[in-house]
């Protein structure tokens, strides 16, 4: 058996804050995220993210911080103030170097070029807005409160004020042709910078989308089209200089995110907010951590314990193995098989991989990689539990 070496941690330590909060719920989106008409008292929910940083801090000891990334829900409903004040309290919980990726994400309906101003000012130095469709019909049809107009100005607003922007659009929507499809893709990489996220519309349950789609209100493209807008989707990234390094995400050679590689590249992170998940090595054991998904009941939580959790678990080395490989494999780089052997302490079947690289779906990287190909990519999750078992 080949020697085990020690496990790479290098692979980051980001910090992901959860606002949860959204002006309207989409009816595809089941993100742990929840509508206030009442309004949020954000000078509160502040104090509180800055006392679960606190911590997390405890947990994870002194490090030094690779990313950071505000998700949602919608974040740009946040005062810059909101912000300013938690993007303070991680440079004061770990070390901070200069110039590290701080991701914002934002809908184009909630925009307003000052408040972009304030989050720039604050330390936001990248933003990722979440467009989902470049025609108005399937906007509605999507529940967006934004048009294509309103889409469109919040793209230059962003390229104007902050170094890097990304964008999402969603595709395999109802009806949606490759020709389509391609006409859109083609006009969205003429505003995008360096970043594209580019997601398959899914039935996800506990969605208004899952309802409507049991009633038959609406049909999605079968697994073929499915399959088709894929393969195109790669196609046309690629021939403009935005080739996908994972499934779904596209970038320029170096403009990748660099908090969303940490995951899959299988780092590690803090989760703070409501709902939030970690994923961390304290006591010498990668941990998992969540938070109470209910906003007002986490809020009560930190409030009268300093920290929101509600669960988490030490994994096992087959445990963190798995999850390795399930991320790992959704890059295009691959991963590194020494790894994963000293996470899981064995070596990948050599007769599983035999088969599977004859099927066409894995390919050798170098001396120790494996990536999954293009055709693997489609059937991913049947590619792993076979590799895994």
């Amino acid at each position: 058996m080949r020697r085990i070496v020690p496990i790479d941690r290098d692979p980051g330590f980001g910090i992901y804050v959860h606002w949860p909060f959204c002006a309207a719920k989409c009816p595809y989106c089941d993100f742990n995220s929840h509508v206030r008409h009442q309004g949020v008292d954000q000078e509160r929910y502040a104090k509180a993210f800055i006392a679960e940083l606190a911590d997390r801090r405890e947990r994870t000891g002194p490090r030094t911080v690779t990313s950071i990334f505000i998700g949602g829900g919608t974040p740009s409903l946040m005062k810059p103030e909101t912000v300013g004040a938690i993007l303070e309290a991680v440079a004061a919980n770990w070390t901070v170097p200069d110039g590290i990726e701080v991701t914002l994400e934002a809908n184009p309906s909630s925009v307003e070029a000052e408040r972009f101003r304030g989050y720039r000012a604050a330390g936001v130095n990248r933003v990722s807005l979440g467009v989902q469709a470049l025609n108005d019909a399937d906007l509605r049809f999507l529940g967006r409160l934004h048009n294509v107009e309103e889409a469109l100005k919040a793209i230059g607003l962003a390229r104007e004020i902050f170094p890097r922007l990304s964008f999402d659009l969603i595709y395999a929507r109802p009806g949606q042709t490759c020709d389509a499809w391609a006409a859109e893709l083609e006009t969205a990489i003429g505003y995008a910078v360096d970043h594209l996220s580019l997601y398959q519309l899914t039935i996800e349950e506990g969605t208004r989308f899952h309802a409507l789609h049991a009633a038959g209100k609406f049909v999605l493209p079968d697994a073929e089209a499915a399959a088709d807008l894929y393969e195109m989707t790669q196609e046309v990234t690629a021939a403009h200089g935005l080739p996908a390094y994972e499934i779904s995400n596209h970038a320029k050679p170096g403009c990748e995110s660099r908090h969303n590689l940490t995951y899959w590249r299988y780092g590690e992170y803090v989760g703070v907010g409501p709902g939030a998940h970690g994923r961390y090595v304290e006591g010498g054991k990668r941990v998992v951590t969540f938070t109470e998904k209910f906003p007002e009941a986490w809020l009560n939580l930190v409030e009268s314990k300093g920290q929101g959790l509600t669960g988490g678990e030490v994994l096992t080395r087959s445990e963190e193995a798995d999850e390795f490989l399930m991320m790992g494999l959704r890059l295009v780089e691959g991963i590194d098989l020494t790894r994963y052997e000293a996470l899981s302490g064995q070596l990948l079947s050599s007769r599983r991989m035999a088969i599977l690289q004859e099927e066409g779906l894995i390919a050798p990287v170098g001396n120790s990689g494996l990536r999954a190909t293009a055709a693997g990519m489609v059937v991913l999750d049947a590619l792993v539990a076979d590799l895994a078992r």
